[in-house]
């Protein structure tokens, strides 16, 4: 089993949602979060005072899978998630050692 982290700009995560559906992959945490790489934030003007912005909002999307779908679901993250632009975020893959299901007891695959 694997752990899919994507940090992805918040305008695509329904598309995201959406197309990861569609190949199979239905549940998902989402989280809003903060940061920043390159993009290195922007500058702001409030009540007549410019300040930097300094972490970018991003979605942080966290999918357990099964081994086999890993390649489905990068790929589909990628194409969906991508612009083009600075900015448009990474994956982490990480491994799963185990998973249990809190209601049933069941483990790994099961649990999924």
């Amino acid at each position: 089993m694997k752990k899919i982290e994507a940090i992805i700009k918040p305008f695509k995560l329904d598309d995201v949602r959406e197309a990861l559906s569609d190949v199979g992959i239905t549940g998902m945490t989402v989280s809003e979060v903060k940061g920043f790489g390159r993009q290195k934030g922007h500058t702001e003007i409030y009540r007549g005072a410019e300040y930097m912005v300094d972490f970018l909002p991003k979605v942080k999307l966290e999918i357990v899978i099964a081994d086999e779908q890993v390649d489905a679901c990068v790929n589909t993250i990628i194409e969906t998630a991508q612009t083009g632009k600075i900015g448009d975020g990474k994956i982490f893959i990480y491994d799963v050692e185990r998973v249990i299901r809190i209601r049933t007891a069941e483990e790994n695959e099961e649990a999924i």
